[in-house]
């Protein structure tokens, strides 16, 4: 039999259980049931833990006298990103050379390459001091000149800055110990050892810049927090945005591109200031080296490009249009000229490269085809959709679209021309392979059949999907890029391998006389280098003006008074400065790493001859 409660128990219990409930409500891990928040890209629900974004206005912008608090900013952003990005590439570049030199069977190579590989990483411990120092500077003038998005951000992301501190601290102590244990480590027993703490500070390296994109990508498309800018509770989904691995991509590639434009630089630097034959002959061997070295990372970033874009459009279609087909269109006009101005000056590199080649004139003939096809790659790459025209002309017209140029406008077209460029390019460095060589193989004339085929069954293969893609709408369209992607990769994969096996045995006219280039050369050489540099500037403005009025898109609006989207001309005035003056520390870094610092020569002067880094009797006549 069950025992009645007297009443006051019973609400005493009442009262108990409706406490309990509150509590429990209350807690953070049923919050969901009581504040419902859902994702604004995953769409899933979450806990807010973190501030709202700042409302138009609850944003604070203190002003400094009458300076510009943007255009300081963007100088500054842009000078700490170059610097960021060699410092990033100098590491990896100092580790894939003194791993070359560990498997490499000539001393004389193997000395080389160490020895490189430990120039190299000076300056990048210089440049990673001035990083370092402009990044302090940036933040300061951040929580100064922006608190409002500071503390935002800084709110958000709070559950990754002690993450992002560590690995900045663990990226700096590892760079300073790979290049203070170099001499100490040089034993043969402990040089793998020396090895692992370069991958060490690459790996800790990388991380840094994926968690600095995370800042970007949540800018243009931000995830793991709620309509109100709440942050959600889940650092996994406020890290992988809708951008932030295409953005990962498309950085590391330009960062790899500036730290061999800076090699590049840093070679003509040492050429043209080298007091002797023998250290011109090895800084015009370093700077073919790291040439190859910038073109692999320049072949896949129009891929690396077009899948960035290609998810901005899938994230808002708007902000794509603006980029590619709206405000910021003749930027992207801009930055396709100069990519085939890129792709023209490695080829007039190569052509001037046979100066130092016996037999090289041989094919010199070929070159004036081969820059007749990139010219007219070039004139497709860099024709807009529209054209800048009156009122009147658009009128006439019927549109704003030209009957005949506006076909060329399409990403149909660009994509064939860029494709067939990289193929061009392939084939220069083919040539420049066999220039002192001559082939031995029965085979010789078949492989020369097979490898022309091939480059021009696999243009003829780009080219016909490029047409094809004008009879498909726009949706489809895009989808031609993946098989010219794989028709360029398989073309340039299999006729390098084809050319190798043919040169096999070949009998050889004399080894690379280096130093021997021309003086035309080298300064192309360098302009190349200021070039990468110029595009790395101008991507990063098209990126970040994709944004318009919003500090975070659709979120943290910028209401500042000096809130504008500049012109074509300001803003190329803008980068040409940015990049002017990181040059001119760059050069500075140049020189103090230089002082007292000899060229890596080696003892055997025998070796260096056989290598064909001295000049012989035989080369001189």
């Amino acid at each position: 039999m069950i025992k009645r409660l007297p009443l006051p128990s019973v609400m005493l219990l009442l009262c108990g259980l409706l406490v309990a409930v509150s509590v429990l409500l209350l807690s953070p891990s049923l919050l969901v049931a009581a504040d419902p928040s859902a994702d604004v890209y995953f769409h899933t629900p979450g806990v807010p833990d973190g501030p709202s974004a700042p409302t138009a206005n609850e944003n604070h912008y203190p002003q400094v006298g009458s300076l510009d608090s943007r255009l300081l900013m963007w100088f500054i952003i842009q000078q700490h990103t170059y610097f960021g990005g060699f410092v990033l590439a100098l590491p990896i570049f100092c580790v894939l050379l003194e791993f070359l030199g560990l498997v490499a069977k000539n001393p004389a190579m193997a000395l080389r390459y160490d020895g490189l590989a430990q120039d190299l990483l000076k300056v990048a411990l210089l440049a990673l001091s001035v990083t370092a120092a402009v990044g302090s500077v940036m933040l300061t003038m951040f929580i100064t000149l922006y608190p409002s998005f500071m503390q935002y951000m800084g709110g958000t992301f709070k559950v990754m800055m002690p993450l992002y501190a560590l690995v900045f601290v663990g990226t700096t102590f590892l760079t300073i110990a790979y290049y203070y244990s170099w001499d100490r480590m040089a034993a043969p027993g402990s040089k793998w050892v020396h090895l692992s703490i370069g991958v060490l500070a690459v790996v800790f390296g990388t991380s840094l810049l994926l968690l600095a994109n995370a800042w970007s990508a949540f800018m243009m498309a931000p995830s793991g927090v709620d309509g109100q800018g709440r942050y959600l509770g889940n650092p996994w989904h406020l890290l992988r945005s809708a951008l932030w691995n295409p953005l990962n991509l498309h950085r590391f590639l330009a960062d790899i591109m500036s730290g061999g434009a800076v090699v590049l630089a840093y070679a003509c630097y040492r050429f043209f200031s080298g007091k002797s034959q023998e250290e011109r002959a090895y800084y015009d061997w370093v700077g073919y080296v790291f040439l190859f070295v910038t073109v692999c990372a320049l072949l896949p970033m129009p891929f690396a490009g077009y899948w960035l874009m290609r998810s901005v459009y899938a994230y808002s279609q708007s902000m794509g249009v603006t980029m590619m087909g709206g405000l910021l269109t003749w930027l992207f006009v801009v930055q396709a000229l100069l990519i085939g101005a890129l792709f023209l000056g490695v080829n007039y590199y190569l052509w001037q490269s046979m100066g130092r080649i016996r037999g090289g004139e041989r094919y010199q003939p070929y070159y004036q085809y081969l820059l007749l096809a990139l010219t007219g790659c070039l004139f497709i790459w860099l024709t807009p959709h529209t054209i800048l025209m009156t009122g009147t002309e658009v009128k006439a017209m019927g549109g704003a679209q030209h009957p005949v140029i506006g076909n060329y406008g399409v990403m149909s077209s660009k994509n064939g021309a860029v494709n067939v460029m990289i193929c061009i390019t392939a084939l220069s460095y083919i040539f420049y392979r066999r220039a002192n060589r001559t082939m031995t193989i029965s085979w010789a004339k078949a492989g020369n059949v097979i490898l022309g085929a091939l480059f021009g069954l696999g243009a003829a293969h780009i080219i016909g999907l490029s047409v094809y893609g004008f009879y498909l709408p726009a949706s489809l369209r895009v989808g031609l890029s993946g098989p010219q992607a794989v028709t360029t990769l398989l073309v340039v994969t299999l006729g390098l391998l084809l050319n190798r096996r043919m040169l096999r045995g070949a009998m050889i006219h004399g080894p690379v006389q280096w130093g021997q280039i021309s003086v035309r050369g080298m300064v192309g050489l360098f302009g190349l280098a200021a070039a990468f540099t110029w595009v790395m500037g101008l991507m990063g403005y098209i990126r970040s003006s994709g944004r318009l009025a919003w500090h975070v898109n659709e979120l943290m609006p910028d209401t500042s008074p000096w809130a504008f989207t500049p012109s074509l001309g300001f803003a190329a005035k803008m980068v040409t400065i940015n990049m002017v003056l990181f040059w001119g520390a760059v050069f500075f870094l140049f020189w103090v790493c230089q002082r007292g610092q000899q060229p890596v020569m080696h003892e055997d002067v025998s070796a260096e001859k056989e290598a064909g880094f001295l000049p012989s009797p035989s080369h001189e006549a």
